[in-house]
């Protein structure tokens, strides 16, 4: 087998391509529809400058109201305040709310909160570590009973219930919603 040269080889003519370069890079042609859209946007044009014109000198004949020219008033000549019409300025202060708040009494009661039961001691080991990260101490109760031995997983006592409530609001934004709070005396 013989080995070509392509680099001797040359190129091909291209006179072919240099015939159409030549049609298309003469004057465009331009359509009748095309030449009919330029004859409509230069008579809008010209319409429209010759409405500005015409227009131009009629604002300054149409005002006939006579020209004033506002003069400031001097300090001597500022009109006076008008009087407060507004009774609730002078018999506001007369006014007094009572209110009867009732203290909150100090009761023996108290409030345990109860967030879980587990089987295994592990189990509750793991959700007083929950707790414990948001700040607050759980203890773990075991309880026996008919159904065998559980793990409690115990808050409190609480002095009142608004107490154990924001715990358990707090718990509550840790995802641990299973809390209960009670009346239990310990």
């Amino acid at each position: 087998m013989a080995q070509r040269d392509y680099v001797s080889r040359g190129r091909a003519p291209q006179k072919k391509k240099q015939a159409n370069n030549k049609k298309k890079s003469g004057s465009p042609q331009i359509t009748p529809y095309a030449r009919i859209k330029l004859a409509i946007v230069v008579i809008l044009l010209v319409g429209f400058a010759v409405f500005l014109w015409s227009i131009k000198d009629a604002a300054e004949t149409e005002v006939d109201a006579p020209v004033t020219k506002s003069v400031a008033p001097s300090e001597d000549e500022l009109p006076e305040l008008p009087e407060e019409e507004w009774e609730y300025i002078k018999t506001l202060p007369g006014y007094e709310v009572e209110v009867d708040v009732a203290e909150q009494e100090a009761s023996d009661k108290r409030y345990l909160m109860q967030c879980a039961s587990f089987r295994t001691r592990s189990q509750a080991e793991e959700m007083k570590a929950k707790i414990a990260f948001q700040g607050l101490e759980a203890q773990i109760r075991p309880s026996s009973g008919a159904n065998g031995e559980w793990f409690r997983v115990i808050l409190g006592p609480f002095e009142s219930k608004r107490d154990a409530e924001r715990a358990k609001h707090t718990l509550r934004k840790a995802n641990i919603s299973t809390c209960q709070i009670w009346y239990w005396n310990l």
